[in-house]
């Protein structure tokens, strides 16, 4: 059984007692969290398809820990003036597992 839900702009594929990395969510290590935009549910032979989301569907999930991704370089550069900038950028994330789908 599997499921597609939205967070953060972006859609995920998950299934039970998977560990992923989402947007930054505003919850504490180790508290619960639930999906409720639930765009797609399989279940066997079974699929669910949204519109836009599915009715009564959610994806109950456990926050692991927050962290930053690693460092991405940002290089500007303009070939016959002086002009170069260089600038980081780092990523935050929430680690979650997820608990259950409930359809």
């Amino acid at each position: 059984m599997y499921a597609v839900i939205q967070t953060g702009g972006k859609q995920y594929r998950v299934a039970e007692g998977d560990i992923l990395r989402v947007e930054l969510l505003e919850k504490d290590p180790k508290q619960a969290v639930t999906f409720d935009k639930v765009l797609l549910v399989e279940n066997g032979d079974l699929i669910t398809v949204g519109q836009p989301t599915v009715a009564g569907a959610s994806v109950e999930a456990e926050v692991i820990r927050h962290d930053r991704a690693k460092k991405v370089i940002i290089f500007k550069k303009k070939r016959t003036t002086t002009y170069q900038r260089t600038q980081g950028h780092r990523q935050g994330f929430t680690e979650i597992r997820i608990k259950g789908i409930i359809a």
